[in-house]
């Protein structure tokens, strides 16, 4: 079972699992615009998602 940020409801889950995305990893090099497209993809989730991302990135420097 995948751990998403909190704040990433499970509408976000389901629509992220449905695109293909099962790992926080994975994305990475997608834009934050084109997870927005995803039906039950809120601006929450998208900032959970995008505050996550940040965090990996400044952790792995």
């Amino acid at each position: 079972m995948t751990v998403w940020p909190k704040g990433v409801a499970k509408p976000a889950i389901r629509a992220l699992n449905a695109a293909g995305y099962t790992e926080l990893k994975q994305l990475e090099r997608i834009a934050l615009a084109t997870l927005k497209d995803l039906h039950g993809m809120g601006p929450k989730a998208l900032a959970a998602i995008g505050t996550a991302l940040k965090e990996r990135r400044n952790s792995s420097e």
